[in-house]
């Protein structure tokens, strides 16, 4: 499962990241292997993700969350 197909307050923990299409500063914010994630909102028209990383909260477009491959908690 990746991380656009998470539901609404689901929690989940990222188990890999593509690295070659993640920036480098969306992992240095915490955007990492078995870090807890959760949507907090999806914009109209579904893009952009709201997400909350650890204690930090992105906003993300649905292509990158597509390669974060998440596992349901």
């Amino acid at each position: 499962m990746t991380l656009d197909q998470l539901p609404k307050s689901q929690p989940a923990v990222i188990k890999r990241i593509n690295t070659e299409q993640v920036p480098l500063k969306l992992i240095e914010m915490g955007c990492m292997s078995g870090s807890i994630v959760e949507v907090l909102q999806i914009a109209p028209f579904s893009d952009p993700i709201y997400i909350k990383v650890n204690d930090s909260f992105v906003s993300i477009r649905r292509d990158l969350a597509q390669q974060i491959e998440i596992e349901l908690i």
